[in-house]
């Protein structure tokens, strides 16, 4: 993965980040918020994916089930956001895709794994105010808190 700051001097940050071939999305998207120390922030991509795992959250569970995509699919849409979680005090990352395939039906969900072919092109805006994840009880998940 490649990656610049496309608007030195800002009051939010912003940077281009170009996946390759093979690279593993979400794994990189997470070294690279510890990297720069990133929370509050938002990212949209596109691209496209040789395979990937999304989820859907099972409410009555409290779990995600895992659906996994093992075919070449296009990022027709990919967004999410990075936040402090409260425990771990490290960024996280929530992400939910839209993927096209080949007969042009699409799948979707949270995004927990994928791999790219050939390349994502992503671009993600860091705030100035820092947000933070709590553990809900009600659902069992991290979710953002604003007081």
């Amino acid at each position: 993965m490649q990656s610049r700051q496309i608007d030195p001097g800002g009051k939010e940050r912003t940077f281009a980040l170009i996946f390759q071939t093979g690279d593993e999305v979400v794994s990189n998207l997470q070294s690279f918020a510890r990297q720069h120390q990133l929370s509050g922030s938002h990212f949209t991509a596109i691209g496209a994916f040789s395979d990937a795992t999304v989820a859907y959250f099972d409410w009555e569970k409290k779990d995600y089930k895992k659906i996994p995509v093992r075919e070449q699919v296009e990022v027709l849409a990919l967004t999410g956001d990075i936040a402090t979680d409260e425990k771990t005090r490290q960024p996280k990352i929530h992400a939910h895709v839209v993927l096209g395939r080949s007969d042009a039906s699409v799948i979707g969900g949270h995004l927990v794994e994928a791999h790219v072919r050939p390349t994502l092109e992503v671009v993600l805006t860091e705030s100035p105010a820092h947000l933070r994840r709590r553990h809900d009880e009600q659902t069992g998940l991290a979710l953002i808190r604003l007081e």
